[in-house]
C-alpha cells in the first residue's frame, strides 16, 4: 500500500490531533493497541518471514527465532506496563514530610520510529514501548526491506489503529519530507552515517532522540576461556545472518597460543553449522563488494571464498591482521572475522579505548579478575561474557550504545521509560502552621533568615522520612506486640494458674 505524494505532512498533522485529544494516554486504549500488536505477529507469522525471506533471503528459521523472540517482549510489555505507567513517589527530605513529591510519566506526544532491514522485527520492539508510554507513533519501516515494509504498510493498519500509528510508506526519498516534519521523538535504528543525517535533523526542533547504531564489538579470549565453548558461540554470533547484525562480534584480540586453539575449533564449528555451505547473502551488490575489497591483503586462515553470482561470503578469519588494514576501520557488517594478535588482556583493553566506543564487548573468560578489568576498564553499550548476542534478548536488561555506537536504550521497563517525559510533580502543603516556614524564604530577608532555612534546608540534618517512617512502623508494631501479650497472659485466667 503506498501513500500519495506529499503526505508526511499530513500524516503527521492527523497523528497530533489524535493524540491532543488524548486517545492514546487511556490505559485500556494501551493494553488493547498491545495485544493488537501481538496478535499481528502471531496471525500473520508465515508472511512476515516470507516477507523477510524476499527481502535478504535470510534463514526463514532464523527469522521465526526473531519473530518469537520479539513477541516475547511485547507480551513483556503487555503484562507490566500498567505498573510502569504509575506514579513515582520521589525520596522526601525532613522539610519535605508533609509534602506529595511525585514523578509522572508523561507521554513525549508523537514519535518517529525508524526501523532497519536487517533485524526488522526485533527493531519494531521500541514501538511497544512507546505505545505502553502512551504516545502516537509514525512507523517508518526501511526501504532495503521492502517486502517487509509493504506488508506493515498493508496489515498493521488492521490491527492498529492508523490516526494513532500510521505506517508511512511510500516513495525511497520519502524520509527527508518526513524529517521535516515536528516529531516529540525520534527513535532510529540503522548505521552511524545516517544516524548522524537523522540527530541533525532532530536538533533543527530540539527533538530528543534514540540511535541504535552499529560499532566495531571487539571480542577478547582470555587463555582461561573454554575454546571449544568459546569457538561455537563466537562464529554463531559472527555468521548469524551472515554478521548482517549491529551487535555481531567485529573482530578478535587474544595470543598467539589461543589463538591456535580458537582457530582449531572455529573450523570444527563452521563445519557443523554449515554441513551444506549454504550461507545466507549479502543484502545487496554494493554491501557484497565492500566485504570482498576486505579480504584483499588479509591471511586467511578459514574460509575466504566467494560467490558473485549468489552473493555470498563463506565464513572467514584472518590471522596476523595489522590495526591499520581498512577492515580495522570501520564496522564489518560481514562474515568477515580478522584476529589481532596481542599479549595480554592490558594491551587488549588499551587496543579498544584507542578506538570509538564499541556497542558491546566481548569477553570469554573463566577467571573473575579479567571478566571485572573489562567491565571496569572499558566503555560500551554492553559487557557480555562467555556468549555473543544473547544480551540483545534478555529482557530485564538495556540494550542500547555510547558515544559513536548510539545514544538511548530499550527493552523491558527501559522501553517505555524511553517514551516517556519524567515529571515532577510537588504538592506543597497549605497548613497554616506550616506556613510559618515559608517565612524564612519571603522578603525582606535577613542573614539570620538564611541561616535558619540552610540548617534545615541542609539534606545532612537530621532523620529522613523514610528513617522517621520505619522508626515509627517498628514502635507502632512493638506496642502491638506488647498488646497482644497483655492479652494473651496477663488478662488469661489461665496465666495464674
Amino acid at each position: 500500500m503506498s501513500q500519495p505524494e506529499n503526505t508526511a505532512a499530513k500524516t503527521v498533522t492527523t497523528v497530533r490531533q489524535t493524540f491532543n485529544k488524548g486517545t492514546t494516554k487511556d490505559l485500556n486504549h494501551r493494553k488493547t493497541a498491545l495485544t493488537n500488536l501481538v496478535n499481528f505477529f502471531k496471525d500473520h507469522e508465515q508472511a512476515i518471514i516470507d516477507s523477510i525471506f524476499a527481502d535478504s533471503r535470510r534463514h526463514k528459521e532464523e527469522a521465526r527465532f526473531e519473530l518469537f523472540t520479539a513477541v516475547g517482549h511485547f507480551r513483556h510489555v503487555v503484562d507490566n506496563f500498567a505498573t510502569w505507567a504509575k506514579p513515582e513517589k520521589a525520596s522526601k527530605r525532613l522539610v519535605d514530610f508533609f509534602d506529595g513529591l511525585w514523578v509522572y510519566n508523561e507521554p513525549y506526544g508523537v514519535v518517529l520510529l525508524m526501523t532497519c532491514w536487517n533485524m526488522p522485527i526485533l527493531t519494531l520492539i521500541p514501538i511497544a514501548g512507546a505505545i505502553a508510554a502512551g504516545n502516537c507513533v509514525v512507523v517508518k519501516p526501511s526501504h532495503n526491506g521492502p517486502n517487509f515494509g509493504r506488508l506493515l504498510a498493508t496489515v498493521l493498519p488492521k490491527y492498529l489503529d492508523p490516526e494513532c500509528y500510521p505506517v508511512f510508506w511510500g516513495k525511497h526519498d520519502d524520509v527527508g519530507e518526513l524529517l521535516e516534519q515536528r516529531f516529540d521523538y525520534i527513535y532510529f535504528t540503522g548505521s552511524p552515517s545516517v544516524g548522524r543525517i537523522i540527530h541533525r535533523a532532530a536538533n533543527r526542533h530540539l527533538t530528543p532522540t534514540t540511535l541504535q547504531l552499529g560499532g566495531k564489538n571487539p571480542v577478547f579470549i582470555d587463555s582461561s576461556a573454554d575454546l571449544e565453548q568459546a569457538a561455537a558461540r563466537i562464529i554463531w554470533g559472527k555468521c548469524l545472518n551472515s554478521g548482517q547484525v549491529c551487535s555481531a562480534p567485529d573482530y578478535v584480540l587474544c595470543s598467539k597460543l589461543v589463538r591456535e586453539g580458537f582457530i582449531k575449533h572455529a573450523k570444527l564449528a563452521i563445519r557443523r553449522f554449515f554441513p551444506d555451505s549454504e550461507y545466507c547473502p549479502i543484502v545487496n551488490h554494493h554491501h557484497f563488494h565492500r566485504l570482498s575489497k576486505f579480504l584483499q591483503g588479509l591471511d586467511v586462515e578459514v574460509g575466504g571464498g566467494v560467490d558473485n553470482s549468489d552473493l555470498t561470503i563463506q565464513p572467514t578469519i584472518a590471522i596476523n591482521v595489522s590495526p591499520d588494514h581498512p577492515i580495522m576501520e570501520e564496522e564489518i557488517f560481514g562474515p568477515i572475522l580478522p584476529i589481532v594478535t596481542i599479549d595480554n588482556m592490558e594491551e587488549a583493553v588499551d587496543f579498544i579505548n584507542k578506538r570509538e566506543k564499541p556497542l558491546v564487548v566481548y569477553v570469554f573468560a573463566k577467571e573473575t579478575s579479567v571478566k571485572d578489568f573489562f567491565i571496569d576498564k572499558t566503555s560500551s553499550g554492553a559487557v557480555t561474557i562467555n556468549d555473543t548476542l544473547v544480551h540483545v534478548i534478555t529482557k530485564s536488561l538495556p540494550f542500547g550504545g555510547v558515544g559513536s555506537s548510539g545514544m538511548g536504550r530499550y527493552k523491558g521497563k527501559y522501553v517505555t521509560e524511553t517514551f516517556v517525559n519524567k515529571k515532577s510533580v510537588l504538592d506543597k502543603n497549605t497548613s497554616r502552621l506550616l506556613e510559618n516556614f515559608n517565612e524564612l524564604r519571603y522578603p525582606p530577608l535577613t542573614r539570620r533568615k538564611n541561616d535558619l532555612a540552610r540548617f534545615f534546608l541542609d539534606y545532612r540534618w537530621g532523620p529522613s522520612s523514610s528513617s522517621i517512617l520505619h522508626t515509627t512502623i517498628f514502635v507502632l508494631g512493638l506496642g502491638a506486640g506488647f498488646v497482644l501479650f497483655y492479652i494473651a497472659f496477663v488478662l488469661n485466667p489461665r496465666f495464674y494458674q
